[in-house]
């Protein structure tokens, strides 16, 4: 008897030995059972949100004896998804580009309806190809830059070597040659101004520009060039729905007097609605009493958690929300607002 008790002592003994050198399951293994599960925060994850952007009149132009007026501005837009770490994990660079002509009268000749396209949306069309020196056109080098940019801070990135504008880093210098200093102050301010978002994937820049509200001179008022640029930077999660948004307006007047002369300070600084805040004077006259960067803020809240087909699904009673969840908070007109969150869903990577 004492021999099988000490027998199987024995055994008993020797399987704790074997279970407890026996090697734990690694931290990889045990995420491999889990596919669907997104990844935390970490390196390469999106976990801020910004938009940066910049915007210039300065290549509009008075009317003289040789040349007829022309008003012109450049909007300078950066999307951009940042790490834990302040690293780029996604940028999207893009510009708008758009110019009121007028005739020796001072009446718009531009055809004013439709969408201006962005230099991205031009393509081969923008025509820098024909210019270039290295045989590539702007959006080729925009995107040549925003992938330099993957994996870099914001201070790694503007401390960029820059001569007479331009990168003279070795490893851009053979696919950028256009002016870079605009660009990193656009991300320079989209890290500033950065949101948090959570299981964010991808980035995407949406943008629609209009001149619509540009108008002729009269006998007795200049004429105005009105650019409207509306604007939206949206992150995604794995399974393409918003983890946020950022969505702005650039509203940007160029006045002239009766003699076709630029009268707006080319020089001043051009504020976005956002910019703007209090001062752009909405809620004196809101029926729910919040500025615009307010109903915008609202607007792009409740968007996250959605997808694109949701959200632009939304019913709108000439133009504007209808949502139980919206009326409340948002009373603008959103179509655009719409139409941009959907356009940045085709740009996001």
């Amino acid at each position: 008897m004492k021999k099988i008790l000490a027998f199987l002592l024995v055994l008993v003994l020797s399987f704790s030995i074997l279970t407890a050198c026996a090697p734990k399951d690694a931290p990889g293994d045990q995420a491999a059972e889990e596919p669907g599960k997104l990844p935390t925060a970490g390196m390469g994850t999106i976990t801020k949100l910004g938009l940066g952007h910049v915007i210039s009149i300065e290549k509009s132009r008075d009317k003289t004896e040789d040349k007829s007026a022309k008003a012109q501005a450049d909007i300078t837009i950066m999307a951009v998804g940042f790490d834990m770490d302040g690293k780029v994990v996604s940028a999207e660079l893009d510009v708008a580009e758009a110019s009121v002509e007028f005739d020796e009268n001072m009446a718009v000749v531009t055809h004013t309806a439709g969408e201006f396209k962005t230099k991205k949306e031009l393509g081969v069309d923008y025509g820098l190809i024909k210019t270039s020196v290295i045989g590539k056109e702007w959006f080729e080098q925009a995107q040549a830059l925003e992938e330099w940019m993957v994996g870099k801070t914001v201070d790694e990135i503007t401390g960029m070597k820059i001569e007479d504008g331009k990168t003279a880093e070795e490893d851009l210098v053979s696919s950028v040659t256009v002016g870079v200093e605009v660009y990193l102050e656009a991300l320079k301010q989209a890290w500033e101004e950065a949101i948090d978002v959570e299981n964010a994937v991808t980035v995407g820049l949406g943008v629609k520009t209009s001149i619509a509200s540009s108008k002729s001179a009269e006998a007795d008022k200049g004429a105005l060039a009105q650019v409207e640029t509306v604007i939206a930077a949206t992150a995604f999660d794995a399974d393409e729905k918003v983890a946020g948004t950022v969505i702005d307006t650039a509203e940007v007047k160029i006045k002239y007097d009766l003699e076709g002369k630029v009268e707006t300070d080319k020089t001043a600084e051009i504020k976005t609605k956002n910019e703007l805040g209090d001062d752009y004077g909405l809620s004196k006259v809101s029926s729910i009493e919040k500025n615009w960067f307010e109903q915008a803020r609202a607007l792009g809240d409740w968007m996250v958690g959605k997808t694109v087909d949701e959200i632009t699904s939304l019913k709108l009673e000439d133009g504007k929300a209808t949502d139980e969840d919206l009326v409340s908070s948002v009373t603008i007109g959103i179509a655009d607002y719409l139409y941009v969150v959907e356009k940045s869903a085709q740009t996001a990577k």
